[in-house]
């Protein structure tokens, strides 16, 4: 991976801060528990990532849920599951995008990216972040409890990460794959002052 230059740097730090505003503006989704959010703060991230490379991607989406611990109500395990799976989505796709930059290839790398995301989702909530909610905040059956309620298919965890969070994590990569489409030309030219 390549270092940044100064003017990336500014662009990683502007993207990061354009990143974490849109994370404090997530909202939640009826269908789902409301410990889940939604928001597009991946968007800024997959931009660094696809423009200056996996390595701005992963600054941005790291100093962005730092300067989130600053507000969160989640004991910094919500925003720990933010980063892995931000990086989960955007380091693959600049990877990716960087051997052939094309506009073929950019579809490739981000929905490569959407993919491993939703696919993370399934054992970073099984192994990592639910188990660390089980100990500080919220009991395992309660967790459980809350997806039994909208559907009482979802009686395991594995289930209900299956059911819910795989859907609701992809869709959220879709949204910032389908917004990256349409701005990231216009965008990186800005990033690297060309014309």
């Amino acid at each position: 991976m390549k270092k940044l230059n100064t003017r990336e740097l500014t662009a990683t730090a502007m993207l990061t801060a354009v990143s974490w505003v849109l994370y404090v503006f997530s909202f939640k989704i009826p269908i789902v528990p409301s410990f889940l959010s939604m928001d597009f703060s991946e968007l800024p991230a997959v931009i660094a990532s696809l423009s200056m490379g996996p390595l701005a991607g992963f600054f941005v989406c790291l100093i962005k849920n730092i300067l989130h611990l600053l507000i969160s109500h989640t004991m910094w395990v919500g925003e720990l599951s933010n980063f892995i799976l931000g990086v989960a989505f955007v380091v693959p796709a600049g990877l990716i995008y960087q051997k052939h930059k094309t506009k073929g290839r950019a579809v490739a790398a981000l929905l490569t990216g959407a993919v491993i995301m939703a696919t993370v989702s399934v054992f970073s909530n099984y192994f990592i972040i639910y188990p660390l909610y089980d100990k500080i905040a919220m009991p395992m059956e309660v967790i459980v409890g809350m997806y039994t309620a909208i559907l009482p298919a979802a009686d395991t965890l594995l289930k209900a990460l299956l059911i819910f969070n795989v859907p609701f994590t992809f869709v959220k990569a879709m949204v910032s794959v389908i917004v990256t489409l349409l701005v990231y030309k216009p965008l990186s030219r800005i990033i690297k002052n060309t014309n």
